[in-house]
This record gives structure tokens, C-alpha cells and sequence, in this order.
């Protein structure tokens, strides 16, 4: 299956949708603002203070006049100090509860994509954006953000009162600025393309590692750690080229920084001295210039160092917002709902490879009420046909109508973490604990549900008590009952378990789809026997129909799956 990444928003987008997320909360961001702007104005009282200090050490005034400049100096910093954090506060909780809408659209757009288009993405890339982009995200919202906002208003606000001084401190002051804008542009025009390159090249890592680590066993059987090892090692290689990139850019970008701090210090140094000499200036007005400019180092450097975190965090975010934005998946104009309880398929085909159909042409009707077991050899089509019933992939030509109300149990099942009955519930959210256990009873799990060691209140899944494979394969059909669509879709539910397994689970099936429409891809035969219908498949296509019995008696393919099946039990 070729690989088509997830979307990722444009800049413009990306822009819209920060502008979207705190639209919501102006007042906070207003107030948060205000205050950071009232808290460095009055954090700009400290060099004046410090220079009429100057003024007066250098009249040999009295120290008693000492008192009331170091008194105010104290004053400053604490009314500083309280509105900053309080501003920060606002700033932090103004990006905490943006950034918490977007992740829940962001979950909200994911859980809602189809199958097939997680699939040809493939999970490093998703895994990638739900870990490390959101993280990185997340990040630079709790310590970039509130930094880079207090910079900037430093830098502003200390310009205007270098101004104020003396004009031309300013002017002074702005020769460094054409050197640090050329840093800024050539820092951005770099590392945007090579952060968007390394969180693409971090994906593809990942994946590597998914896929060796997911098929292990087939590795280890073939013989292909070597080869599989250097691909891994391949991946990993790229990577850490391109960190190693990032790392040399930063380091360009800080030799750059230091010239243009330099350069700007030398001049105001250089004009303060003019000015003291023709009388225009005291020593303390250019003590306080000097000053300012040098406390224009730390707001300068943090902002454009904030660079590196906002390049990065903005590719993170645009990967992040192209999933948010991707469209929910609406119904397939090939899948369409029909009044009653039965299943109807026309002219059904599908390719997951343009140009190599693995379904061809399949018509099939199932009566409301009906079983009907899908039978024929691996790769015949039989868990692409369910998934088309079940509306996972949309079909390539063709139409499948269903009633409202499609539910696929595989034999892949996720046990969430958390609570049992949290995760019955997540098939019927207002369940009680009696209907709970009514559904666990219909597929004969209630006896080992409650003797877990707190029933139905025990933590399973990761970190929790470790449920067996046909307890996990109970669980998802204990979740189809209180579900309770109209049609059951079943691809091979039972097909991890062992014999005795294999026979709990098949009566457990057998209670959970009973009443309901079912399609049910039959892994053991003995699941075609008990079902109303048998459609036997093949390269795609249905080559045989009709009821166990039927299609015994007829001596086609059914037949002699059938006889291979037997024979092989009694073998066993």
C-alpha cells in the first residue's frame, strides 16, 4: 500500500486556526497583556533610578539621599515581580485552554478518520502527531509563549525609553537591529523546511520501528534482522542528520547575535560619551542608557532564541492542524441506509492499489435476521467484504446499503485502560450495572467478571489486571450487545483462541448476534455450520451459496473445505 501522509495545515491555516482557538478568551488574553505591559513599564523605572543614583555618588551627595532612590528601587522590584506572575498567569492559563481545544478536535478529527486513510498513512505518522507534535506543542505554549510575549514587551517598551532619554541613544541602539533582522530571516528561511523535514523524518522512524517491531516473528523466521536492523538504523541515521543540522544552524545563529550586541553596546556607549562631554547628558542619564541597552541582551537573545522553539512548534502545529482540520468521515456516497434490518450489496469492488482489485463485482442480499458465514482461502476477500458491509473502507465501484446501525467486532481487540465497567461503557455510555451485567451473562463472561478482584470496578488494560484472549474477544462482544445495532459484522472473533477457547467464544457469538442481521467471516467452520447461509469466496468473488447442508450435498469448494476442515480436527 503506497504511504500518503496525513495532511498538514498551511501556514495561513495555521495562523487562522491559533486566531480561532483565542478568540474564545480576549478578556484573558486582554488582561494578561495589559498587565505584562504594566509590569515591564514599570520595571523600566530601575535604570533612571540607578542613574540619578550615579548622579548623586558622583556629586558626593549625602548618603542620606541614598535613601529614597533605594527605597523606590525596592518598591519597583516588587510591584514588578507580583503583576509579572500574574500576567504569566493569565498568559499560561489564556494558552493552556487554547491549546486544550485544539487537542480535543484534534482527537475528535482522529478518532473520525477512515480506516483505510490511517492505514495508508501508516501509524508512525499518526503516532508521531499525537506524541510528538502535540508534546512539543504543548510545550512551547507552558514556557515559550509566556516568554517570547514578556520579551517582546521589553523590547518595545525599552526602546520607547531609550528614546526618551535622548533620541539619539535610539538611534544608537538601532544599529543593531539590521544585523539581527538579517539573523532572524536567514534562521527562519532554514529552519522552517528543516523542521518540517525532521518531524517527517522522525514519522518515518517510528514507522520503521512499528513495522520491525510488529513483525517480529516473521523477521526472526526469515531470517531478515540484518536487513531490517539497517533499515531501522537507515531511518534513525536521517534523523539525527537532521538534528545535527538544527544544531549547527543555532550555533551560526548565536555567533551572529553576539556581533550585533556588540556593535549596538559600542555605540550607545560611544554617543553617552559625546554627550556627557558637550553637556547634553549627566553621567546617570548615560549610565541609564547604557543600561537599558544592555538589558535589552536578555529580551533580544530570548526572543530570537524562542525562534528555534517556534519553528519547531510551528511545524508541530501545522501537522497537528492539518489532522484538526481534516473533514470527519461522512457516510460514502457508495454506502447507503435502507429501512428495515437486512443487508443489501450491488456490483461491489474494491482496490487498495489502483489497478489491482481484490474484489470483483460481488453482489450479495442478507435478509434481516439472518446469518450468513463468510467461508474461502486466506486472501479471498473475505475481511474486505466485511469492512465494506461495516462502512470502514468505502467501496472502489459499487454500493452497499445497510439499515442505521453497523457494528464490527475483529479479532483485534483494544482492552482500554481503566475501570471494566468504563470500558463496557464505552459501547453504551448510560448503562447501568445491571445492564453491564446482562451483557456480560449473554456471552458467558459474567462468572470471570466478577471474580476479578473488584469486580467490575477492576482496572484492566495497560498497567491493569491482564485479561486472557477469549476474555478480551468476550469483552468486545459483551460491548456489541449493549451496543445493540442491527447489523453485527464479525471478521474472525474467535480465531485467536484455542480449542476450548474457540467453543465458549462460538456460543458467545452466537447469543450476541442473535436477532440481529449478522455477517460473520468464519474462521472455524464449524461457525459456517451453525449459521443460516454459507457464501463461499474466492479471488474476490462469491462462488457458492446456500446453507451447510446445501452446499455439502453439491460437492464444490464448500464441500471440500469442509472435508480439509474435518480431517484436519481429527488429525489434531
Amino acid at each position: 500500500m503506497t504511504r500518503e501522509l496525513l495532511p498538514t495545515a498551511t501556514p495561513a491555516r495555521t495562523r487562522a486556526a491559533v486566531l480561532q482557538a483565542v478568540r474564545p478568551h480576549r478578556r484573558t488574553a486582554v488582561a494578561g497583556f495589559g498587565l505584562l505591559i504594566v509590569a515591564t513599564s514599570v520595571g523600566l523605572l530601575i535604570q533612571p533610578l540607578l542613574g540619578h543614583i550615579v548622579d548623586l555618588v558622583a556629586g558626593r551627595e549625602q548618603a542620606a539621599a541614598l535613601v529614597v532612590p533605594a527605597a523606590l528601587l525596592v518598591l519597583v522590584g516588587l510591584v514588578q515581580g507580583a503583576l509579572t506572575a500574574w500576567g504569566l498567569t493569565l498568559v499560561a492559563r489564556l494558552g493552556e485552554t487554547a491549546l486544550a481545544d485544539l487537542r480535543e478536535r484534534f482527537v475528535e478529527r482522529v478518532l473520525a478518520l477512515p480506516l483505510d486513510r490511517a492505514e495508508r498513512a501508516g501509524s508512525g505518522d499518526l503516532t508521531s502527531r499525537v506524541t510528538g507534535d502535540v508534546a512539543r506543542v504543548a510545550e512551547a505554549v507552558r514556557s515559550a509563549l509566556p516568554a517570547l510575549a514578556r520579551s517582546l514587551l521589553s523590547i518595545v517598551l525599552t526602546l520607547g525609553a531609550l528614546a526618551l532619554l535622548d533620541w539619539r541613544f535610539l538611534v544608537a541602539a538601532l544599529l543593531a537591529v539590521p544585523v539581527q533582522v538579517h539573523t532572524a530571516r536567514w534562521y527562519v528561511r532554514n529552519a522552517v523546511p528543516l523542521y518540517a523535514a525532521q518531524r517527517v523524518a522522525t514519522g518515518e522512524q517510528q514507522q520503521q520501528l512499528l513495522d520491525t517491531i510488529a513483525g517480529a516473528s516473521t523477521v526472526r523466521a526469515f531470517r531478515a534482522e540484518s536487513e531490517h536492523l539497517e533499515r531501522v538504523a537507515g531511518r534513525s541515521r536521517a534523523a539525527v542528520e537532521l538534528t545535527m543540522r538544527g544544531v549547527r544552524l543555532m550555533l551560526g545563529f548565536y555567533s551572529r547575535l553576539h556581533v550585533a550586541e556588540y556593535a549596538g553596546l559600542a555605540a550607545v556607549l560611544a554617543v553617552g560619551v559625546l554627550l556627557v562631554r558637550d553637556g547634553s547628558a549627566t553621567i546617570g542619564t548615560a549610565t541609564a542608557a547604557a543600561l537599558y541597552f544592555h538589558n535589552l541582551f536578555g529580551p533580544i537573545n530570548t526572543a530570537l532564541a524562542l525562534l528555534d522553539d517556534a519553528q519547531a512548534a510551528t511545524a508541530s502545529l501545522a501537522r497537528v492542524v492539518g489532522v484538526a482540520d481534516a473533514a470527519p468521515a461522512d457516510a460514502a456516497p457508495a454506502i447507503r441506509q435502507q429501512e428495515g434490518g437486512g443487508v443489501s450489496v450491488r456490483g461491489l469492488a474494491h482496490a487498495y492499489e489502483p489497478g489491482d482489485p481484490v474484489l470483483h463485482g460481488v453482489d450479495l442480499d442478507i435478509r434481516p435476521g439472518e446469518r450468513v458465514a463468510l467461508v474461502g482461502a486466506s486472501g479471498a476477500g473475505k475481511t474486505t467484504l466485511a469492512k465494506l458491509v461495516a462502512g470502514v473502507h468505502e467501496p472502489t465501484a459499487g454500493t452497499v446499503e445497510t439499515p442505521p446501525g453497523v457494528a464490527m467486532v475483529t479479532q483485534e481487540v483494544h482492552v482500554f485502560a481503566g475501570p471494566l465497567a468504563d470500558d463496557l461503557r464505552l459501547a453504551r455510555p448510560d448503562a447501568t450495572d445491571d445492564e453491564l451485567c446482562a451483557a456480560l451473562a449473554t456471552v458467558d463472561a459474567l462468572a470471570w467478571a466478577e471474580e476479578l478482584p473488584d469486580g467490575l470496578a477492576t482496572v484492566v488494560g495497560e498497567g491493569g489486571h491482564r485479561l486472557t484472549g477469549a476474555q478480551r474477544q468476550q469483552l468486545a462482544l459483551a460491548r456489541l450487545v449493549l451496543a445493540d445495532p442491527a447489523v453485527a459484522v464479525l471478521d474472525e472473533a474467535t480465531a485467536e483462541a484455542g480449542s476450548v477457547g474457540a467453543r465458549l467464544l462460538e456460543r458467545a457469538v452466537e447469543r450476541a448476534v442473535d436477532g440481529r442481521t449478522a455477517l460473520i467471516v468464519a474462521h472455524r467452520l464449524t461457525q459456517a455450520a451453525a449459521a443460516d447461509s454459507v457464501v463461499v469466496m474466492e479471488d474476490g468473488r462469491v462462488v457458492e451459496r446456500g446453507s451447510h447442508a446445501d452446499l455439502r450435498a453439491a460437492g464444490g469448494r464448500y464441500a471440500a473445505h469442509w472435508s480439509a476442515w474435518t480431517d484436519h480436527r481429527q488429525d489434531a
